[in-house]
């Protein structure tokens, strides 16, 4: 039987469910390629090298990454080159950005895809080690019959990701073979120098993008902790975290009993909730030795820590969120997660790369979305698109216009549609998760070739636009579904935002009078919030965030007398808490009231909510 057909019939039965000698995230890679990609083994794809125009694109948004992990690379490089080792540099979608290999194999590694421009999606080449750990984001071996498409099996490929300083994936370094003799264990040693340099390449990447910050590097052994750190944090002038090097600082973190956790959780809380630390972070420079600057985290695990000053000092009025557009500015005040995202915003802004928010139902996606348009410099328009609110059998229509005639009911002069209604400027497509399938393909079209050709029309538009999308709902997931096409996906997301939730912001008080200054300018009248109403405001987890807040406050100006919002101006619901708190028993309640003086409103500011809940609770007693 030959090889290849022996690896069909092994995948075939791993589809089965039969039991496998291989690696576990081999065999997951493999349900995905025939559930999820719909990829057929017995038919062998050659590698995909992307268009010189698309990887133009590709290196153009990846150019900082480039630059940042160079050296990591070259010394990498340096290490294996005897060996007849390639080393790729993939950007988040797959797509090889950079490159370092013996020219003299030019032609073969090209064929094999181990070169510039090549795309290691999973969902294209099947299962690889760029595309397994794109999905995974976790190091991992694919060697030779490891791959699912035959025409890889030659190769071995060893890959770890490199995350940016809020926990996204930002890149894959890859370090491969065209053929190896050897059995898989001998990558071993390959997985550990690529490991290690994602590692430094995140470093490097944090040490660059956190200029304005203080950075406490961490380490297990005194020895390593100013050259080779095991991890690192990024720290406001508060001593809150801003960032951190993931891969490094996830290790640590299991080894503190620190489990299921994302870096994103980690962003905004004081360093004091992770480590017993003094407030004084000079303690931790250079000057005294290595072996006397320890960090003791809660759990009991002693590390040693390096500090590096800030390059501008927090303290001077040039403060780093001054720079920002007034429209980005505007968002926040003192929360440290929006600003790293106000922050990312305003680089992206100046650019067309397209960028996915991410954020709960209500979170300020739209309010996000049109800062940047404003931050942007565009004369254009800024288009805002509800993929979720349009009736399917319109969507198209409404999208793309039609041409005089198109269709039966259709206007004789034809439409002009939404999206070239934002040529020149930003297209935003809100829950974008809940576009049709069918429509996706069309987008997917204007984005890649920059036209539109309207329903009936005989030629494509050319258009030039920003385009933002939005959704609540995990993308990744529904592409995994088969529900969002995948090509689609990583045209969208270049770049990611991702808004925390109301309750998770540090900024409510400041954000309440923000939009009660809103609701003052719409009924030109002015309004007071008492200090019963905002602890109820602020003590309340939003779970419809700005959009559920801003609606409380409009309607508590409509109930306010003279102006004032108390308790009695706000929603029950606001008080559920408080409610369940209420003494269950009837004495129990009687006497609780006896203890305030008979006096409702007395025991409704105790208890934290208004006087109507404790009539109707004494109602029901009689």
């Amino acid at each position: 039987m030959s090889t290849s057909l022996s690896h069909i019939r092994e995948i075939e039965r791993v589809a089965s469910g039969a039991a496998s000698p291989r690696d576990e995230p081999v065999v997951q890679s493999w349900l995905r390629c025939l559930n999820d990609y719909k990829l057929d083994p017995t038919i062998a794809q050659e590698a995909y090298i992307v268009p010189g125009s698309k990887l133009r694109e590709h290196r153009e948004q990846a150019e900082e990454l480039i630059r940042i992990g160079r050296s990591g690379l070259e010394g990498l490089f340096n290490q294996v080159a005897e060996q007849n080792y390639v080393l790729l540099l993939s950007d988040a979608r797959g797509v090889t950005v950079d490159f370092m290999g013996d020219p003299t194999f030019d032609n073969q590694l090209r064929k094999a895809g181990l070169y510039l421009g090549s795309e290691w999606s999973e969902s294209r080449a099947g299962t690889c080690a760029v595309g397994a750990c794109i999905v995974s984001g976790q190091p991992v071996i694919i060697h030779q019959d490891d791959h699912f498409d035959a025409s890889h099996i030659g190769l071995t490929c060893t890959a770890a990701p490199v995350f940016d300083t809020l926990g996204d994936l930002t890149a894959v370094l890859d370090i491969s073979q065209l053929r190896s003799p050897t059995a898989k264990a001998s990558q071993q040693l390959a997985l550990h120098l690529v490991s290690a340099t994602a590692r430094r390449i995140e470093l490097a990447n944090l040490m660059t993008r956190t200029r304005n910050d203080w950075v406490l590097r961490l380490a297990r052994s005194p020895e390593f902790l100013d050259v080779d750190p095991d991890a690192a944090i990024a720290l406001d002038g508060s001593g809150r975290i801003t960032g951190m090097t993931h891969g490094g600082f996830g290790a640590l973190a299991r080894s503190m009993n620190i489990r299921g956790l994302q870096t994103r959780n980690f962003l905004g809380l004081p360093l004091s909730e992770v480590f017993d630390i003094v407030d004084d972070l000079p303690n931790f420079m250079r000057g005294r030795p290595n072996g006397e600057r320890l960090l003791r985290a809660k759990s009991g695990l002693v590390l040693f820590a390096s500090a590096i000053a800030p390059v501008v000092s927090l303290r001077t009025p040039a403060a780093p969120e001054a720079r920002l557009p007034r429209a980005l500015r505007d968002l926040s005040q003192g929360d440290a997660t929006m600003e790293r995202v106000q922050t990312r915003a305003a680089k992206l802004a100046t650019r067309r790369i397209p960028i996915l928010i991410q954020g709960e139902t209500g979170s300020g996606k739209e309010y996000l979305a049109r800062a940047i348009h404003d931050s942007c410099g565009d004369n254009g328009n800024f288009v805002a698109v509800n993929c979720a609110a349009i009736p399917e059998h319109l969507i198209e229509s409404e999208l793309f216009g039609y041409a005089p005639g198109a269709f039966t009911g259709a206007s004789q002069k034809g439409k002009r549609g939404l999206i070239e209604d934002a040529d020149g400027g930003t297209l935003f497509l809100d829950e974008i998760g809940d576009m049709p399938f069918t429509l996706q393909s069309r987008l997917l079209r204007v984005l890649s070739e920059n036209e539109i050709q309207p329903i009936g029309a005989l030629k494509a538009r050319p258009i030039r636009l920003r385009v933002v999308s939005a959704s609540h709902r995990d993308l990744a997931e529904l592409v995994k579904q088969g529900r969002f096409r995948e090509d689609l996906y990583y045209r969208l997301n270049a770049a990611t935002l991702s808004l925390p939730a109301l309750r998770e912001r540090q900024d409510l008080s400041w954000l309440i009078d923000q939009l009660r200054a809103r609701v003052e300018k719409e009924n030109h009248e002015s309004y007071r919030i008492d200090k019963t109403a905002r602890a109820a405001l602020l003590a309340h987890k939003w779970p419809g965030n700005l959009r559920e807040l801003s609606n409380v406050l409009r309607v508590a100006a409509a109930l306010s007398e003279n102006g004032l919002i108390d308790s009695e101006c706000l929603p029950e619901h606001l008080f559920s808490e408080a409610i369940h708190s209420l003494p269950g028993e009837d004495d129990a309640l009687r006497q609780a009231l006896k203890d305030c003086g008979d006096n409702v409103s007395a025991l409704a500011r105790k208890l934290g909510v208004n006087r109507s809940t404790i009539h109707r609770r004494l109602k029901r007693l009689n």
